[in-house]
C-alpha cells in the first residue's frame, strides 16, 4: 500500500511539473517551502522581506508519520527552494525529496551538522536522531544551511541574508543562556524529563536533564506494558513529580503512566504540554521557534523545581 501511495505521489509530481513555472524573476520574492515549521521560522528570519515561506506541517502534526498530500506536492513544485530536516524525520517523503532534488535546490538542513555531533537512534544505530532543533548550538548549523541556500539562489541579497542570520543567531544565543539559567533552578535529583517519545535527548544533553520516553525516536515505534511499567518504576523510585505530554503525540501513553503510578501509591501529575515535533499555532509566541523553546523551558521548570 505504501509503495502504491509513493508511486501515485511521484506521478503527481511529474504531472504538476509539466504545468507549473518557477523562478524568482517573474514572481518577485523567493518562494520557500519547508516541511516542519521550525525550519520555516529560520527561513522567515533569515529571508525577511525577500522571501515567501510556506511550511507544510502545522501545529499538532507528527512529521514521522506525515504523508504528502496533492496540495503539498503542488507547493513543492512551485517552490524556488525547499528545506527539510532530513535524517529520516520526514520518512514518508524521502522519495518525493529525491524527485525534487533533481529539479530544484532541495536542502536537508540537519544533514549539515557534523556527524560526530549527532546522536544515533538506539534502535537503528546507522540513523542519527533527527530532533536536532532541541540543541540551539546544533540548530545554528541549520541556520547556516538555510542562509547558504538562499544566498546561492539569490546572490544579489547575499549580504542581507548573512546579516539577518547573524541577528537571528544572536537571539538564539540569548535563548540558550535563558534555558541554562532556568534549568539550574531545578534540584539536580529532579532533573528527569519523561515524555511520550524520545524527542528530547539533544535537549537533555544540552541542558543537563535525564530524558526518558515511552516510544523510540520515531512515533512509529511501538510501546507496551513493559515500557509503561519501566517509567512507573523510575518515577516512583526517584520521587519524580511530573511527566509531560506532547502537542503532536496522543496523550494516551502518558496518561497510562500517571494512572499506573497512582495505582501503586505514587502521585504523579501531568506537568504540562511540550512542543516536540511541531510548534504552536501561527501568530502566537509558541508559533515561533524561540517562543516554543521558552514555553518548553518554562513548563518544565515550573513542574519540576
Amino acid at each position: 500500500m505504501k509503495k502504491f501511495i509513493t508511486i501515485a505521489l511521484l506521478s503527481i509530481v511529474a504531472l504538476v511539473g509539466c504545468n507549473s513555472e518557477t523562478g524568482t524573476e517573474e514572481e518577485g520574492n523567493v518562494k520557500v517551502v519547508t516541511t516542519i515549521a521550525q525550519i520555516g521560522d529560520i527561513a522567515e528570519n533569515v529571508g525577511g522581506e525577500h522571501v515567501e515561506v510556506k511550511s507544510l506541517m502545522g501545529p499538532g502534526t507528527d512529521p514521522h508519520t506525515y504523508k504528502a498530500t496533492t496540495s503539498d506536492i503542488e507547493n513543492l513544485q512551485k517552490a524556488d527552494v525547499i528545506f527539510y530536516n532530513g535524517h529520516h524525520l520526514e520518512g514518508q517523503m524521502n522519495d518525493v525529496f529525491a524527485k525534487m532534488r533533481s529539479e530544484k535546490p532541495t536542502h536537508a538542513v540537519a544533514e549539515a551538522i557534523p556527524e560526530d555531533m549527532l546522536d544515533a537512534d538506539p534502535e537503528n544505530p546507522d540513523i542519527p536522531d533527527p530532533h536536532v532543533w532541541f540543541d540551539i548550538n546544533l540548530w545554528k548549523y541549520a541556520v547556516d544551511e538555510v542562509t547558504k541556500g538562499l544566498s546561492d539562489l539569490d546572490p544579489e541579497n547575499k549580504e542581507y541574508y548573512e546579516q539577518q542570520a547573524e541577528n537571528y543567531k544572536q537571539k538564539l544565543d540569548e535563548t540558550h543562556t535563558y534555558a541554562k539559567e532556568q534549568i539550574s533552578q531545578i534540584p539536580e535529583e529532579s532533573r528527569v524529563l519523561v515524555t511520550a517519545h524520545d524527542a528530547f535527548h539533544y535537549f537533555g544533553k544540552a541542558y543537563g536533564l535525564e530524558v526518558m520516553g515511552l516510544q523510540g525516536l520515531s512515533t512509529e515505534s511501538e510501546y507496551g506494558l513493559k515500557d509503561v511499567q519501566r517509567i512507573i518504576d523510575t518515577v516512583s523510585e526517584r520521587n519524580i513529580k511530573a511527566v509531560f505530554v506532547e502537542s503532536s503525540v496522543n496523550e494516551r501513553s502518558i496518561n497510562a503512566v500517571v494512572e499506573g503510578a497512582k495505582a501503586e501509591g505514587h502521585q504523579l501529575k501531568i506537568g504540562g504540554e511540550l512542543y516536540s515535533d511541531a510548534m504552536g499555532p501561527a501568530d502566537t509566541e509558541e508559533g515561533t521557534y524561540i517562543g516554543m523553546f521558552k514555553h518548553n523551558i518554562d513548563t518544565i521548570v515550573n513542574a519540576l523545581k
